[in-house]
């Protein structure tokens, strides 16, 4: 038998995956398809590609049956645009609340485990916090009270854990491929700052995922934080692309209006007690860590 197989025990694992044509869950599924020990991952989707069909929206609908025998849920999906939740706040909070807490519901009557992605949302905005997984939760933007409201709902099943993203770095995020694709029109891009957070790339993600799968009973906490250990700002990232990449991107700094910071903190500063002193993520530095996750890219 495999380590990888000693990690899960003797049988194999079912995984369902919600939300499973997302950015992130991509990423999760490849790695899945790697572990040996795992010998079904289930795609639970509103697409043509899922292996079960799901809409937040009408959650009752959902044939559960279908996760019969499965060891956990990796709960992805969400509406998870700040400005989309504040300015659509009830359609959002159907999918990211009540549709949610349907389905996770359900998943825990059949004895599954559920894994569910987070957010650094969940603390609020308190002028020079650090936040970790010990800190009170005062999310104050809609996107961020319908991640806690997930959280305080469930946390005290066993059953259920979650794990609190910071921004998640790859060549897929919103704003690297903005900045990649600007390297590659030669155009100039626009930055906003001030906006920090402690960025963790997509890679991390995926093997903190796959440990908490494996380690379930001997993660003894609720929550995780997933985080990277530097503060860093967009300006930072550009930079780093930079190095990567001969400084070919040329760009400008923008400070944004005040609508801007209305649905997300200029600076979001989390850490996590467990991460690295548990050995759950290697050390390293963001321009290591960064290197690494683009280093197949070329431009």
């Amino acid at each position: 038998m495999s380590l990888q197989a000693e990690r899960y025990g003797q049988c194999g694992m079912k995984v369902a995956i919600v939300g499973s044509g997302g950015y992130i869950a991509g990423f999760l599924i490849k790695a899945l398809e790697r572990e040996a020990a795992v010998d079904r991952i289930f795609k639970i989707d509103c697409t043509e590609e899922a292996d079960a069909w799901l809409s937040l929206e009408d959650p009752e609908h959902f044939d559960y049956d279908v996760l019969d025998g499965v060891d956990c849920v990796i709960f992805t999906a969400a509406v998870s645009g700040p400005d989309q939740c504040a300015a659509e706040f009830e359609a959002c909070w159907k999918i990211n609340v009540t549709g949610t807490e349907y389905f996770i519901r359900e998943a825990l009557r059949k004895n599954c485990n559920v894994l569910f992605f987070s957010s650094d949302a969940v603390f609020g905005d308190i002028p020079g916090a650090i936040y970790t997984e010990r800190s009170e939760t005062r999310a104050q933007t809609p996107y961020g009270q319908m991640k806690k409201r997930i959280e305080d709902t469930f946390r005290d099943n066993p059953h259920f854990k979650a794990i609190r993203l910071s921004y998640v770095v790859s060549a897929k995020d919103r704003f690297v491929s903005y900045c990649l694709s600007c390297i590659r029109k030669e155009e100039k891009a626009e930055i906003f700052h001030p906006f920090y957070r402690n960025c963790v790339t997509v890679s991390d993600v995926v093997n903190t995922v796959l440990w908490l799968v494996a380690h379930w009973q001997e993660y003894g906490d609720t929550f995780l934080n997933v985080a990277g250990r530097e503060l860093v700002s967009r300006v930072r990232i550009a930079d780093e692309l930079n190095r990567l990449y001969g400084n070919r991107l040329a760009y400008t700094i923008v400070e944004p209006d005040s609508t801007f910071y209305r649905n997300r903190p200029k600076i979001t500063q989390m850490e996590s007690i467990f991460l690295y002193s548990r050995g759950i993520l290697e050390e390293g530095s963001f321009t290591e860590k960064l290197k690494m996750e683009l280093e197949d890219i070329r431009i």
